[in-house]
């Protein structure tokens, strides 16, 4: 069929759920075989982790944990990405999510600092290096220290973090921006518009970030990152944006 349902999304944004998909089948597939932990190789890590390196600032964005995660991502890249892309065209649209993405890494990576800066308060440099040489083993084992400051650090220097979720904010605030009407529907139910839908949704991150609520294993910062450098590139191309009939 010449109108199939793939043929209508817009290039960028199908070749990146593409992608996204393959990375985490081959992750899974490698993980269960023991060739390789692509999670534990290509997420980004606090830059003082001796698994830390700059490229990690682009390959975590491609690495998902459970089915779920990368569902309801991937479902998100799809439902605004798709919207998102024929406004900007393909290349603003790809720079912007990219952009939304690094700046979510960058910002997790100064919540990282501010962290580790606290915790080395309470902690030796003789336990820091106990932590980097035996740390990640003792993870491995399922366990950890039990010093509050020391088990914190542990997971600070040794667990990733994954996902497309920062790059995809991104892409929340830019259809609450420039849609600010559209209807969203929380949980299929409720309709929200697009505008009230994103700042709810920031308050709700940035609580959950002060709050220090660690509980749910997400990245709240990071997604604050997401929205903050999307901000940052709508105001640098609002010109551009405005001075243009509709798409690029």
């Amino acid at each position: 069929m010449r109108n199939s349902f793939l043929s209508n999304i817009p290039v960028v944004t199908k070749n990146l759920i593409i992608i996204n998909f393959i990375i985490w089948l081959a992750a899974n597939v490698l993980s269960s075989r023991g060739i390789i932990n692509l999670n534990a190789t290509l997420g980004l890590y606090y830059l003082q982790s001796d698994k830390f390196n700059a490229a990690q600032l682009l390959t975590y964005m491609f690495l998902h944990g459970s089915f779920g995660h990368i569902f309801f991502n991937m479902f998100a890249l799809f439902m605004f990405g798709a919207v998102i892309e024929r406004f900007f065209g393909s290349k603003r649209f790809l720079i912007y999510y990219f952009v939304c993405g690094l700046g979510a890494g960058l910002v997790q990576e100064i919540v990282w600092y501010i962290d580790y800066s606290s915790l080395m308060q309470n902690i030796s440099y003789r336990d820091l290096l106990s932590i980097k040489q035996e740390g990640f083993n003792i993870l491995q084992q399922n366990q950890n220290y039990i010093d509050q400051y020391l088990g914190k650090l542990n997971l600070l220097l040794h667990i990733p973090t994954i996902g497309a979720s920062g790059a995809v904010f991104g892409l929340l605030l830019a259809f609450g921006w420039f849609f600010p009407n559209q209807k969203i529907y929380l949980y299929f139910i409720f309709p929200l518009r697009a505008r009230v839908f994103v700042i709810l949704y920031g308050i709700l991150e940035l609580f959950f970030g002060v709050a220090n609520f660690r509980g749910d294993n997400v990245a709240h910062f990071a997604h604050l990152g997401g929205l903050v450098f999307g901000l940052i590139l709508i105001f640098l191309w609002r010109k551009k944006i405005t001075n243009t009939n509709n798409y690029y």
